[in-house]
């Protein structure tokens, strides 16, 4: 497999700003990354460097667009209720399936 040729060389602007949207509550790293078009570690990695002091950012300059804020949480929202609709859906499968078993048991007798 050949190497890359061309790394996506980011500013610290953007990695601060990046670091920032995951402060947001309800907000996971991994949609974060995603709509950035990163790799998740990428941007654990950036965390780290934020904590340490490694990247300087200039708060006044980190400005989050409300839509995207809006839309991660949006995002999240619809996460959660997909996997409690995913969560029914199996229990009502095995709830099926166990009823037909118990009706082949007591027909056969």
């Amino acid at each position: 497999m050949a190497r890359r040729k061309h790394y996506n060389r980011y500013d610290d602007d953007f990695k601060a700003t990046a670091v920032s949207l995951t402060d947001i509550p309800g907000v996971l790293a991994k949609h974060v990354a995603e709509a950035l078009d990163i790799h998740e570690v990428m941007l654990y990695r950036w965390c780290m460097e934020m904590r340490r002091g490694q990247i300087m950012a200039k708060k006044k300059n980190i400005h989050i667009d409300p839509e995207v804020k809006s839309e991660l949480k949006r995002l999240r929202k619809l996460e959660r209720e997909h996997s409690l609709l995913q969560e029914e859906y199996a229990l009502l499968k095995k709830a099926i399936q166990f009823s037909l078993r118990q009706k082949g048991k007591s027909s056969s007798s």
